[in-house]
């Protein structure tokens, strides 16, 4: 997750999702994940404070602040480079018909506890444009 500035995500020529300031969001599913870490997960980005307050302190949420998020799929994150030959492995990571319903329903959480979300395109190939602000760039497990 990283505080940006702005974000886009295009496919082809298209953009197809794209925020002011806020979070991105690269999310990754693993194999033994469900939708119950879909929507911790997703409480727990709406409510981190990563958002400064006048006093200059990370005290302020995307509940706090009226920011959104742009959320991208990103199987690559469970990518295990420990093996030999240089090629990462992504046994790790859930197949896409287990992955696509859980990235919809982090999205879906995200937007009931009253963020604005904009996304990718699950599976597609995406160009990722943002500026981060900070930077402020945390690696979020649940």
């Amino acid at each position: 997750m990283q505080r940006v500035a702005s974000a886009r995500v295009r496919v082809g020529e298209r953009v197809v999702g794209e925020i002011g300031a806020g979070l991105c969001v690269l999310l990754g599913v693993a194999r033994e994940d469900g939708p119950a870490e879909a929507a911790r997960l997703a409480e727990k980005v709406a409510r981190l404070r990563v958002f400064e307050d006048d006093g200059g302190r990370f005290d302020r949420s995307l509940l706090d602040s009226g920011c959104e998020t742009l959320v991208v799929s990103q199987c690559t994150l469970l990518g295990d480079t420990k093996g030999r030959g240089g090629r990462p492995d992504f046994s790790a990571a859930a197949s896409r018909e287990e992955a696509e319903p859980l990235y919809e329903a982090f999205c879906g959480a995200l937007r009931a506890l009253g963020v604005g979300v904009e996304t990718g395109v699950f599976g597609a190939r995406m160009a990722l444009e943002l500026v981060n602000d900070g930077p402020v760039t945390i690696i979020l497990d649940v």
